[in-house]
């Protein structure tokens, strides 16, 4: 049984994460959060905590800032939009039982106090803004360190609100190299 809550999008999401755990959601309907959904949210982890685990794409996005924004030191799973596809759609409801397991082993959580030792410096000397490929680098970094696919600025946003230290960064970044060859 996971203790936290689970924010999910709707009832296929639902669906998905019961088949894979034993665990509890709330459901915000899709992108148009509305308060009363906030409320539950902001209850929910005043008493138990909250993961996010919304689908990896603009929408759920949008979702994971307004819930980040409304209600501070959540976690949140990542899954990739590959793990998420199904005949073209994208969503959480997509994903296999294991690939729900691993990124609810692996959450993240973030941090009022936003802090990490990663610069944009260290971003552009690895290729991840400026860069030719560096939203493909990002998506990989992204699998690598568990904070999913974003744009540049989100990237740096995420690696401080989730703590990102400059070890976990250079060992995701040498594993990159190493593949890329």
């Amino acid at each position: 049984m996971i203790k936290e809550m689970i924010v999910v999008e709707g009832k296929d999401d639902t669906t998905a994460i019961k088949r894979a755990v034993d665990a509890e959601t709330i459901e915000t309907g899709g992108s148009a959060i509305n308060k009363d959904t906030i409320r539950r949210i902001k209850l929910a982890q005043q008493r138990r905590g909250v993961i996010v685990f919304t689908d990896p794409d603009h929408a759920g996005e949008r979702i994971r800032k307004i819930i980040t924004a409304q209600v501070p030191g959540c976690k949140h799973a990542f899954i990739t939009r590959e793990d998420a596809t199904s005949k073209g759609d994208i969503g959480v409801e997509n994903a296999s039982v294991d690939t729900i397991r691993k990124a609810l082993e692996n959450v993240r959580t973030d941090y009022e106090a936003a802090e990490s030792d990663i610069t944009l410096e260290d971003l552009i000397a690895a290729g991840l803004i400026v860069h030719p490929q560096a939203a493909a680098r990002r998506m990989e970094m992204g699998k690598r360190l568990g904070i999913g696919y974003c744009n540049g600025k989100q990237f740096y946003n995420r690696c401080r609100m989730f703590r990102i230290t400059r070890e976990e960064f250079a060992a995701a970044w040498q594993q990159l190299e190493q593949e890329e060859g």
